[in-house]
């Protein structure tokens, strides 16, 4: 029995005449889907499989598919005669162009047996006999040359009774180890600093291992991590062999990885006795190993002649490559993902040091795998689009560093002096510490990259599934976010729509809080908290401690301490002095009530509502409410002056005149509603600011902690500045009590008869999931008895990850007082035909999307806090913005 290895992601192509029986094997041995057959091809292309007319075509298909699958990482089998040189050259093209390995299995079987085969086939029964001999002679006159076509492997089964006991293995490609997950201490460039490398490995807690000289020849960590080192342990410091004595101990106990880098290469060049320039450090390396026995010399030539191009990790979350690696070559197998892995990609030119100068790829990486990696040295940390170089230049005096993964925490040690002077002079770092931990700045040079927003788009969030956005909305979100957002390094986060309760149907409501009650009982929720709900515009407000964390932690270097925008990303103020002179009274009294120490965070994120309504919406307020007001009532005056005199006349106007009295009541109402929620303001002089969440610190999404842990931080910054900060007045409400929910009701009551716009529902827990599981509807959500509201079904909703029993609860529902929803709906609503008609309006679109943005305003946030790069925040922030453009009324 012949047993074949097939490596998981490779091009296994099928050399053998017709009637050999390759189509039997590949069906027997492989998926159909895998296999991609030339005359299926032909099939597709002229609808006759034996139409030799439609080969071209035929094959033009075939590397196609063949190509589109390799691309997306699936082994691919392609089913043809292929005894032809030529055909041969253009698969293994087709194979290097995708970075995947060319495998030949060659059925070499008699040619009377081919001939047998292909009488007893209808289709090919014509089949000349010297077709096949033909065929024969050319697969037989190319089997030596198999491998110097360029097939890494090839299988030769002579015989039917070979063929039919053949077996295949998966083989899985040597960088491919998703299944260690770690944790995992990344170490970048050591370069003969053994004494570095030791104290390093020291301050990551792993215990060294000596011989009797006393040389360390391995460590263990005593918490089980493992070490990755991304390569260039050797050249220009002043111990290369004791690193590689270290390393190789590592990586034979299995308490360490690693990865080839560029000067590994070189040395085992010169190992090799190749003619190689001995620069760059390598003649340190040569000097240094020639005073080491002959059995460590040749240990040091198979270890380095053994180390591989880069390591796919825990899952395929992390990637480990010495100068990175772009997404298109992770797991894959070919010199140029070798050479890239090494030298990284360079734009051809060099600079004044005669160095070339290197492509910056990872500006342009969108790959969801962390890359970490080295080659090119830096005087600090900087995350670029979930990469990380981690070659702090120890050999030229700075620093040795390692990451910890998944922690991401670094951990350096100084150099213990100047091992060797570099070409080309590093740059000043920012700043000096003696601290082992390092900062580390997260930066993003491909911010709002069309390629990460355009078309329809699929963001899959943690808590809701996957949330599609349409390509119309997606473009109604750019113009928006191009034209008019703020500095989008600012932008990390937009806060969600609001669901309304389900319609009332008691007389004169058309929201009452009876049915948020009854919402939240139904999804199982026993405790709700009831805030006071401010009528105000929506403002975002990130504050940091200065000018300084807000260039080191967010890359802004305008002198700026934060932002304030709106729910659409927009600058809340024209004037930037406006902005900062509010931010810096939120800056104060965060620092008088002591949240910047509390929270460890440098800066803050807070969820708000800016009072009054008219500092943002004045042009709303004079051409829409004022109009409409100054309208109703020029008009209704006069209907009732000219109805009063007609009444002296003797006429009968009584209906007449008293339904014009109730408009010019309803009217005068409209009018006092609105005008409740706008007043003068000079500067900051009548603004107030009402927080209700502090979404975010450094490190830690906030967003899903209790409401009452929100609301007594809220206390804290409005008692440390009452003139600015309005509190929340609020009332906690047990579901299982009557006499709870009436104390609520009878609250709401008060604050709406008062003027108020009405209440927010929440459940008081934050990031509820429902607790039933027979309620129907989309997303746990029903519209309201005779509302004609309908689950959505459109192809913009979520798919949930998880049981419709674990489904999310919303958020919040909102419930506004009876005179407030004349300012939505219109001065006459509460009439009894106006009323009837909006208790049939729809919901579930509304709920279904104040879902969705909920989901994808976390998913923001857990990104960002995450230390994710700034494109991957966005396309959730991006999202919530293109979801505001979907057909939903914006009265609800």
């Amino acid at each position: 029995m012949t047993e074949l290895s097939i490596p998981e992601l490779s091009l296994v192509v099928l050399i053998g005449s017709t009637g050999s029986g390759k189509s039997t094997f590949a069906r027997k041995h492989f998926p159909a889907t895998a296999v991609v057959s030339s005359d299926a091809c032909r099939g597709i292309v002229s609808d006759d499989e034996n139409d030799q007319s439609a080969t071209p075509d035929a094959f033009a298909l075939l590397h196609h598919i063949a190509g589109i699958r390799l691309r997306r990482g699936l082994r691919t089998v392609i089913d043809a005669t292929n005894v032809q040189p030529r055909a041969r050259q253009e698969l293994v093209a087709v194979a290097r162009a995708n970075d995947v390995l060319p495998v030949a299995i060659v059925l070499d079987v008699p040619d009377a047996v081919c001939l047998q085969r292909n009488a007893l086939r209808p289709d090919r029964s014509h089949l000349a006999a010297h077709v096949v001999h033909r065929q024969q002679r050319e697969l037989r006159r190319g089997l030596r040359g198999l491998e110097r076509e360029g097939f890494r492997k090839v299988y030769v089964l002579r015989g039917t009774e070979e063929i039919e006991g053949a077996t295949l293995v998966d083989e899985k490609a040597w960088n491919d180890k998703r299944e260690l997950t770690g944790p995992f201490d990344v170490i970048g460039d050591v370069h003969g600093c053994r004494a570095e490398l030791e104290t390093l490995l020291g301050e990551l807690g792993y215990a060294l291992e000596r011989d009797e000289a006393g040389r360390a020849v391995g460590a263990r960590h005593t918490r089980g991590r493992t070490a990755v080192f991304v390569g260039d342990l050797v050249d220009r410091g002043p111990d290369t062999p004791g690193v590689l004595r270290l390393v190789m101990g590592m990586v034979a106990a299995g308490t360490a990885l690693c990865v080839t880098g560029n000067h590994e290469h070189k040395l085992v060049r010169a190992l090799d006795g190749k003619k190689v320039r001995i620069a760059h450090g390598l003649a340190e390396s040569l000097s240094q190993l020639e005073a080491e026995d002959e059995d460590f010399r040749k240990a040091t030539l198979d270890f380095c002649r053994g180390l591989i191009s880069h390591y796919v990790l825990d899952g395929g979350n992390l990637v480990v490559a010495h100068a990175g690696l772009k997404e298109e070559y992770h797991g894959r197998a070919s010199g140029r993902v070798r050479a890239f892995a090494m030298y990284g990609e360079s734009t051809g030119e060099t600079d004044e040091y005669g160095l070339p100068v290197r492509y910056p790829w990872a500006s342009d990486y969108r790959g969801r795998a962390t890359v970490l990696y080295g080659h090119t040295p830096v005087t600090e940390l900087r995350w670029v689009n979930n990469t990380l170089c981690l070659d702090t230049g120890v050999v030229f005096g700075g620093r040795l560093t390692a990451l910890r993964y998944p922690e991401r925490e670094p951990v350096s040690v100084p150099a213990e002096q100047v091992w060797y002077e570099p070409v080309r002079p590093l740059a000043p770092a920012v700043a000096t510490t003696t601290d082992t931990t390092a900062a580390v700045v997260h930066r993003d040079p491909g911010v709002l990259d069309l390629d990460d927003v355009l078309g329809r788009r699929v963001v899959h969030t943690r808590h809701h599934g996957r949330v599609g956005v349409q390509e119309e909305n997606a473009g109604a979100a750019l113009e928006v976010m191009s034209r008019f957002a703020i500095d989008p390094r600012w932008l990390v986060y937009l806060p969600p729509t609001m669901a309304p309760c389900a319609t009332s149907s008691l007389d004169g409501y058309l929201e009452h809080p009876a049915e948020a009650f009854a919402y939240y009982r139904g999804e199982g929720v026993d405790r709700v908290v009831c805030e006071e709900k401010h009528m105000g515009s929506r403002a975002v407000v990130l504050v940091t401690r200065s000018a300084a964390v807000a260039r080191d932690r967010f890359g802004v270097e305008d002198d700026g301490t934060g932002a304030i925008y709106t729910r659409t990303g927009r600058p809340f103020f024209d004037d930037p002095a406006q902005t900062e002179t509010l931010l810096a009274r939120v800056r104060g009294a965060a620092e008088a009530a002591g949240l910047f120490e509390e929270l460890r965070s440098e800066w803050l994120l807070l969820d708000t509502e800016l009072l009054p309504w008219s500092a943002k919406a004045v042009g709303l307020l004079r051409n829409q409410y004022a109009a409409v007001g100054a309208a109703a009532k020029a008009a209704l005056d006069d209907t009732a002056a000219v109805l009063a005199a007609v009444a002296t006349r003797g006429q009968d106007v009584t209906q007449l005149a008293e339904r014009t009295a109730g408009r010019r009541a309803d009217a005068a109402a409209f009018t006092t509603a609105y005008g409740r929620y706008c007043w003068t303001t000079d500067g900051l002089a009548g603004l107030r600011l009402a927080p209700f969440q502090l979404l975010a610190a450094e490190g830690v999404n906030h967003a899903t902690r209790d409401h009452a842990w929100h609301l007594a931080v809220i206390d804290r910054l409005v008692a440390a500045d009452p003139e600015l900060f309005t509190p929340t007045r609020r009332m906690v409400v047990d579901l299982a009590e009557a006499d709870s929910e009436a104390a609520a009701t009878a609250w709401w009551t008060e604050l709406t008869t008062a003027g108020g716009e009405g209440m927010v529902v929440k459940p008081l827990g934050s990031l509820v999931r429902s607790r039933s599981v027979d309620r129907p509807g989309t997303d746990g959500e029903r519209g309201p008895e005779g509302s004609g509201s309908a689950p959505d079904t459109s192809d913009t909703a979520s798919t949930p990850t998880r049981d419709e029993s674990a489904r999310l609860v919303q958020p919040g529902v909102k419930c506004r007082g009876p005179e407030y929803l004349r300012i939505i709906y219109g001065p006459e609503y509460l009439r009894a035909p106006n009323l009837h008609r909006l208790r049939t309006r729809g919901l579930g679109r509304k709920r279904s999307m104040a879902l969705r943005e909920y989901a994808l305003g976390l998913e923001a946030l857990d990104r960002f806090v995450a230390g994710e790069p700034l494109w991957r925040v966005h396309e959730a922030v991006f999202a919530v913005l293109a979801l505001e453009s979907e057909p939903v009324d914006p009265r609800l």
